[in-house]
């Protein structure tokens, strides 16, 4: 038997909008991704070793409980998630996604307002970058990252998935 905090504890949710992989850690949420995105290899080996851990399939209750906000979220329900994260990437990444965080509900910006939101003028590439890298999609919302010129610009479930996200939000 595989001891918890050895594991990933994972489990797959078919949304309305694609098949997604959840995945919780200490019970907090490391992983709420698409599953069919293409960097999948990338992002579960960035987990994987920062942890040293291994995936297992097994329910747990932050994934059963993001399941819930999920569900209430796509029932438009739900606006903010309460659900402890675990975001594990570069201290860059990670003040990106903490960035990403802080746009609300029913609102976009751009790659370009997200770089200076964290006083970073020119790593308008490197927050996109950081923005693709985002294991926890959804909760931390890199699909209301557009471009500068209001057009919808790559997401890891894909352009159609962004677009209604978008939409279910009223954007």
């Amino acid at each position: 038997m595989v001891k918890e905090n050895n594991s990933i504890l994972i489990q797959h949710f078919k949304s309305p909008y694609g098949e997604l992989i959840l995945g919780a850690f200490n019970q907090q949420l490391c992983l709420c991704d698409w599953q069919y995105r293409r960097m999948r290899t990338t992002i579960d080996k960035r987990l994987q070793t920062a942890l040293s851990a291994t995936y297992l399939e097994q329910p747990s209750d932050v994934v059963n409980e993001t399941i819930k906000q999920l569900g209430e979220y796509f029932n438009k329900e739900r606006t903010q998630f309460n659900i402890p994260l675990l975001m594990l990437g570069s201290d860059f990444q990670q003040q990106v996604w903490n960035a990403l965080l802080t746009i609300p509900y029913g609102s976009t910006t751009s790659y370009q307002s997200l770089a200076e939101r964290i006083n970073n003028n020119k790593a308008v590439r490197a927050v996109a970058s950081a923005n693709g890298a985002n294991a926890i999609s959804i909760l931390i919302p890199c699909h209301r990252v557009i471009g500068s010129n209001g057009e919808l610009t790559g997401y890891a479930g894909g352009l159609p998935a962004k677009k209604r996200l978008l939409a279910l939000e009223h954007v």
